[in-house]
């Protein structure tokens, strides 16, 4: 077997050892068993939110199983079909199984990166807000382009994006913006993307051509599920209404159907401009309480952050990432310090290399690369 091959393998296999370390293989076989039992008890649905939640860890734990199993045997059936053709000299069939060999590592890899997907929240659908720092037009025309970065990026991965609210800029780009992207596992992909990110390029709006350095903000939330209580009482916020435009002053509102809410006690603003009063009132508090929510699950993560001081804090105020377009091609995350030179790709949605690494990080406190040299 070829030297390139055989590197191909032991990648396969390190992400495969440690997807079943991550599942505890010892004893899933048996913990699935334990759930087929629970799900075929004909109580089980005299309490419903509980049967729900037996319904969804045994099929999670079943497609965790079954994903380990085919990737082992896919692994070992073109080692067989290499090793036969070599015995043979049959080139092509050498070739075939590399091939697929090729994809399923790229596979193993992916699911590697699923299984970190587990916390409370990851399974949420998602909020994100994008805000232009200080630098006028220079910032509100980058937080565009995040803006349609992370809209590429969704869209790419089969998720459904909504606008939520928009405020434009004053001569280009935006103030803000606010999306709600649904889909498997949307908060769990982009929530290590909350952060200062800051771009240095020439200025498109400097006639002097000089270099300009900007930065925009990402803030990202899960969406609060039905099951998930959160109390907000009415005194304890204040809503206003007022009319909202688009871009340039264009379609506005004959009525003030624009709804603000703010929550007294800790500050947070939350708007919806897109739709009718009564569904805009009704998308602000759905924030709200997706805000304060995300709110408790940083306090419940608070000392494993602090014991991981190398994945550093993620919100408002950190910067997380670089994108460098003058003088040289280059994005880097200051996390992770995974870094590219296809800054157009990236521009284009092509996040998935710094999601995955941040992710790796924030649950292991180390790098993808590290855990596998480790093992």
């Amino acid at each position: 077997m070829r030297a390139e091959t055989q590197g191909v393998v032991a990648e396969i296999e390190k992400s495969l050892d440690l997807l079943r370390k991550r599942l505890g293989w010892e004893t899933a076989e048996h913990r699935l068993e334990e759930l087929n039992a629970r799900v075929e008890d004909p109580t089980l649905w005299d309490d419903p939110a509980n049967a729900q939640k037996v319904m969804r860890d045994r099929q999670t734990l079943a497609d965790a199983l079954a994903r380990c199993k085919e990737i082992g045997q896919e692994l070992a059936d073109n080692v067989e079909l290499i090793e036969l053709g070599e015995m043979e000299g049959d080139q092509e069939v050498i070739g075939e199984a590399e091939a697929a060999l090729a994809a399923l590592r790229d596979r193993a890899a992916a699911a590697e990166i699923e299984a970190l997907l587990d916390g409370e929240a990851d399974g949420s659908d998602t909020f994100l807000e994008i805000n232009a720092g200080a630098g006028g037009t220079e910032s509100c025309d980058w937080a565009q382009m995040l803006a349609r970065m992370y809209t590429r990026w969704a869209e790419a991965h089969g998720y459904k994006v909504e606008l939520m609210s928009e405020s434009a800029g004053e001569e280009a780009g935006i103030k803000s913006a606010s999306y709600k992207i649904s889909g498997p596992n949307a908060y769990g992909w982009l929530k290590s993307e909350s952060g200062v990110h800051r771009l240095v390029r020439i200025s498109p709006f400097d006639n002097a051509a000089r270099r300009q350095t900007s930065f925009s903000s990402v803030w990202v939330y899960p969406v609060v599920d039905d099951s998930i209580e959160i109390d907000v009482k009415p005194n304890e916020i204040r809503i206003d209404t007022y009319r909202s435009s688009g871009a340039g002053g264009q379609h506005v509102n004959t009525t003030d159907s624009a709804v603000r809410i703010t929550h007294l006690p800790t500050g947070i603003v939350v708007t919806s401009s897109e739709k009718s009063q009564h569904q805009n009132r009704a998308n602000a508090m759905a924030a709200l309480k997706s805000k304060l929510y995300e709110m408790e699950l940083r306090k419940r993560t608070e000392a494993i952050q602090e014991q991981h001081d190398a994945k550093g804090e993620i919100g408002w105020g950190n910067q997380i990432r670089s994108y460098v377009l003058q003088p040289y091609q280059m994005v880097k995350d200051l996390r992770t310090n995974v870094e590219t030179s296809d800054t157009g790709g990236v521009l284009d949605g092509d996040l998935d290399k710094f999601m995955a690494a941040a992710l790796a990080l924030e649950v292991t406190g180390k790098s993808r690369a590290e855990a596998m040299a480790e093992d």
